[in-house]
């Protein structure tokens, strides 16, 4: 699959031996951020799942990019995820439970990480949700 698009001087990911940490992703599709604007506290979360999906699917994909043939993700060692909420919103947690179910639907148990989930004043072009792994890689069996 193709990187997503980068929105500076930036790579999509970064490798060093086994290590993968990828750059911040958006819930952009082709360069185009899918929602804008503060996480709010008076309104379902779901509305924000497919945006955080977004988000992590793009992480994951710059990730799988770095991968050489024979490779696979051995495991998703971290996620950060960086929320754009609004001063009341508090479920950090909750919204990034989105990111990890995703993850593991995708790798299974080599997609349970450890995770931090952190509220932001802004994030860029105002998207709601930001979101960065570090992976390790292996060889496929």
């Amino acid at each position: 699959m193709k990187d997503p698009i980068p929105q500076g001087k930036y790579v999509p990911a970064a490798r060093s031996g086994r290590l993968i940490a990828t750059a911040g992703m958006t819930p952009r599709k082709e360069g185009v951020l899918i929602m804008q604007g503060k996480v709010q506290a008076t309104v379902s979360l779901e509305i924000y799942r497919e945006a955080v999906v977004q988000a992590a699917a793009n992480a994951l994909t710059a990730a799988r990019n770095q991968l050489r043939p024979g490779e696979v993700l051995a495991r998703i060692l971290r996620m950060d995820v960086y929320v754009n909420g609004a001063a009341d919103f508090t479920a950090h947690p909750r919204l990034a439970d989105f990111a990890s179910e995703y993850l593991l639907e995708e790798l299974r148990d080599a997609g349970r990480c450890a995770r931090c989930a952190l509220g932001m004043a802004g994030l860029p072009g105002n998207a709601p949700v930001e979101i960065s792994l570090l992976a390790v890689v292996k060889e496929k069996e």
